[in-house]
């Protein structure tokens, strides 16, 4: 493996993160309300609204994604893509800061737009590991990135968050400022860590397919070689029940991750204790996601993966019983030690059975259909609450998500799964190039 290429790749990871932590985390949620508030809306419908937003957002790239990865394979240009969708994320970022007191439907499609930006440009991303690392040296570096970006995120975050909550020792004029402030911050950090990407990491060469000499636009290839995609996906029978499993467990660490502060929030939690926990989940995932990348080296990485659902069992019934601040900052470093791990080692894991042909496709389907898998947690999460009155028991419902997606994640054959593309790879004529 080249050195510099993989550092280069996994200092993405700390660019990109710090959206995540910083804005969809932190800060822009409660921004958002007060703006829709400032211009008339009540409590509950702000909340609403944000969450037709997020909703909104989601979908976007839930149905864009297959086609982006579809376009991105038949013509090439991965860091292209990458470039491109990262350029708008962190323009609508830096724009955030320019949004007046009411303007919240400004921010609504800022926010849109920056999202689709970050989740769009992940799946270039992640289509780049399969041409710097073989075997399970993707779970290795995969893992290293996961760490890279919750310390990347983290520390960020640490640095916006004393912004705001001690302006004037930062000679800002108030908490206002600081907000907007620590937006343009998520912007520069995220274009300037993201330039050793753009320099150092190749682009991988384009393949011809036996069913892909696609000819015409752009968009009309990206959809041809979708609709193949869909077409042949039942030869690869392992990916299959993989990705149900991923979509049922992943859908349940997903909707802790959302629902983790509101929760907290209900059973009277402060606010204070809420950002602190998730600075803890931040730091504790630094370490953790390292270690289980070295963990899936010895043991593989199913079985680190069903290591890190057994503690997320633990989380769930944990979180049912939840009464301190003190016991929350436990579910919070609980949460850190397997989160990291189990996202970067999915990743790695599906990338190791994907056809390296048909990087982007595939990990532009894993990537929207996650997302669009993952509006069944919160739904149940809200149903079990309000229908009995209880988010105990929204929580403890979430067992059903670990438990039978790790049931279906023994009966992958990894194995079984790489011949899979490995096969498919011999069939299309694709030559194996050199790790970059």
């Amino acid at each position: 493996m080249d050195r510099r290429a993989t550092r280069a790749w996994c200092f993405y990871d700390w660019a990109n993160s710090a959206f995540a932590t910083t804005v969809m985390a932190a800060l822009f949620p409660p921004f958002f309300r007060e703006l829709a508030i400032a211009a008339g809306r009540g409590e509950a419908e702000a909340t609403a609204l944000w969450g037709y937003v997020t909703a909104g957002a989601l979908l976007l790239i839930a149905v864009t994604a297959p086609v982006l990865g579809a376009m991105a394979d038949a013509i090439g240009g991965r860091k292209k893509f990458l470039a491109f969708l990262a350029g708008l994320g962190i323009l609508a970022t830096g724009l955030f800061a320019t949004l007046g007191a009411d303007g919240w439907r400004t921010a609504a499609l800022l926010y849109v737009a920056a999202n689709f930006g970050f989740a769009g440009s992940i799946i270039f991303y992640e289509s780049l590991l399969p041409s710097l690392a073989r075997g399970r040296d993707m779970d290795r570096l995969s893992a290293q990135a996961y760490g890279l970006g919750y310390a990347g995120g983290g520390l960020l975050l640490v640095i916006n968050l004393l912004w705001v909550m001690h302006p004037d020792w930062f000679a800002m004029p108030d908490r206002g400022f600081a907000v907007r402030a620590s937006f343009v911050s998520v912007a520069v950090w995220w274009g300037l860590f993201s330039l050793p990407l753009f320099k150092y990491v190749p682009e991988p060469p384009v393949k011809s397919l036996e069913d892909g000499k696609a000819t015409g636009p752009v968009l009309v290839q990206g959809f041809h070689r979708l609709a193949a995609t869909l077409r042949e996906i039942t030869r690869y029978r392992q990916l299959l029940i993989f990705l149900a499993a991923y979509w049922i467990y992943n859908d349940g660490i997903g909707t802790i991750v959302k629902m983790a502060t509101a929760y907290g929030s209900e059973i009277g939690i402060g606010m204070t204790d809420l950002i602190g926990a998730l600075v803890l989940t931040q730091a504790i995932g630094v370490p953790f996601a390292i270690l289980f990348g070295r963990l899936a080296r010895r043991t593989g990485p199913k079985s680190a993966i069903l290591l890190a659902l057994s503690v997320y069992l633990i989380i769930s019934v944990f979180g049912f019983f939840l009464e301190s601040a003190a016991q929350f900052y436990v579910l919070a470093g609980l949460v850190g030690t397997v989160q990291g791990g189990a996202q970067a080692l999915s990743r790695s894991l599906f990338a190791s059975m994907v056809p390296r042909h048909r990087t982007s496709e595939f990990f532009g389907f894993y990537s929207s259909s996650g997302k669009l898998a993952g509006v069944a947690g919160p739904l149940v999460f809200g149903l079990v609450s309000q229908g009995t009155g209880n988010s105990r028991l929204g929580i403890l419902s979430l067992i059903i998500f670990f438990a039978v997606g790790g049931w279906l994640l023994t009966r992958v054959d990894v194995s079984a799964g790489e011949a899979e593309a490995r096969r498919a790879e011999k069939e299309a004529g694709f030559q194996e190039p050199e790790l970059s």
